[in-house]
């Protein structure tokens, strides 16, 4: 019998039913595999970034009303180790999507393992050109800018400084082999009579200074590309500005402004170097106020651009999900491309050709205030603007 009583009551055990289920609705699994250990300085602040974004997105209801739940692995820095976690995540936890990885050729390793098994992995960190470009594929998406993309940044103040004989210095891996091969590219289009007169390729951790400063020293460069970081990075400017090779040489740097890196130098900071990195003192947007309050009452701690990637991350996946309406991963991919989300530095987006994000980062120089290493002269670079364009992209990524 059909009288309004009736009827209401229908709607509400329809209602009670839907509660029910989607409470008890399994959560969609995110593998994260990352250097936990190897990494920590940039590597702790992005899981507390990524903890902060689980509890907003379950606190508002989860995703498709169900919670989103991370299973961390560590890959030890280990291309292999990142494999097989990878693969266990896949077939012992029943992970929907993969995500994470730091170092650039543990993602490419995890990319790999991606395509073949058809799963979408997000990477967070890699920074290699080739994660979305000559290796690219279907299942990948990245989220921080890449080499290119941040030397781009860079790459009208290194032709403004008019300087003729440059040095190269860079952890001799896939990141750094990635930067350099960019940068040489780039200001040789732009400037074609430098002349690359050094390069000091280090192993990842283990920088010898001394030999590597006193060759930069000898070498008699007006100018020097540097994308060294953490531990190296202390290391070699300490070492120069010992042996006064910053005097007389301006620096272009990657990631030297991020806080992870430049807030152990301390008053020993470099400055005057050209740097990206992430000034979070000085960045007065709606979006990036926001989630530095959100941070620091969560974790008594100022935000890292490690705790910005993290936050990103869960976001972005967050954001995906919601448009496909499923965690199927062909229908995730799907949404994927072209796919807008929000970050602390503001919208950005998934290119549909390529799957780099246009999330963008911070220029300036650093100076040193209060015995501490700051940037100044900030801007921020909208990844959009740092891309190559379409014809190019299909020209370095590999057909479907």
């Amino acid at each position: 019998m059909n009288t309004p009583a009736a009827i209401a009551l229908i709607i509400c055990l329809s209602l009670s039913a839907f509660s029910v289920q989607a409470q008890g609705a399994p959560p969609i699994r995110i593998g994260e595999i990352n250097s936990y250990k190897a990494q920590a300085a940039f590597l702790e602040p992005y899981r507390k970034g990524m903890d902060l974004a689980l509890e907003e997105v379950n606190a508002s209801g989860g995703v498709l009303g169900r919670k989103l739940q991370v299973i961390y692995r560590d890959d030890n820095a280990s291309p292999a180790d990142a494999v097989r976690a990878a693969e266990e995540l896949l077939s012992a936890e029943k992970v929907d999507v993969l995500a994470g990885t730091f170092l650039s050729h543990v993602g490419l390793a995890v990319s790999d393992l991606a395509r073949q098994r058809k799963v979408l992995f997000l990477a967070s960190e890699p920074l290699t050109d080739k994660l979305v470009w000559q290796q690219g594929h279907r299942y990948t998406f990245r989220l921080r800018p890449s080499t290119y993309m941040q030397v781009d940044m860079l790459i009208a103040e290194a032709v403004a400084l008019k300087r003729k004989r440059w040095a190269l210095v860079y952890p001799n891996y896939e990141y750094g082999q990635s930067a350099i091969a960019s940068f040489k590219s780039r200001l040789k289009a732009l400037q074609p009579e430098v002349e690359f007169v050094a390069e000091q390729a280090t192993p990842l951790g283990k920088l010898d200074a001394g030999p590597v400063v006193q060759a930069l020293v000898e070498a008699k460069a007006d100018a020097i590309f540097n994308v060294l970081f953490g531990a190296d990075l202390a290391k070699f400017v300490r070492e120069g500005s010992n042996r006064g090779l910053f005097e007389k040489s301006p620096v272009v740097s990657l990631l030297t402004g991020e806080p992870e890196y430049l807030d152990p130098l301390r008053a020993e900071a470099p400055v005057g170097w050209i740097v990206t990195g992430y000034p979070w003192y000085a960045i007065d947007t709606a979006a990036h106020k926001r989630f530095a309050e959100a941070y620091q009452q969560r974790y008594k701690d100022y935000p890292r651009l490690g705790s910005v990637v993290g936050y990103s991350t869960i976001k972005a996946l967050a954001a995906g999900l919601k448009a496909a309406g499923s965690a199927d991963t062909e229908k995730l991919v799907n949404a994927m491309q072209g796919l807008e989300f929000e970050t602390p530095f503001g919208a950005a987006r998934f290119r549909a050709i390529d799957h780099q994000s246009t999330m963008g980062a911070y220029v300036g120089r650093i100076a040193v205030q209060s015995g501490k290493g700051v940037m100044q002269q900030i801007r921020y670079a909208d990844g959009a603007k740092h891309l190559p364009g379409d014809d190019q992209v299909r020209q370095l990524r590999p057909k479907p």
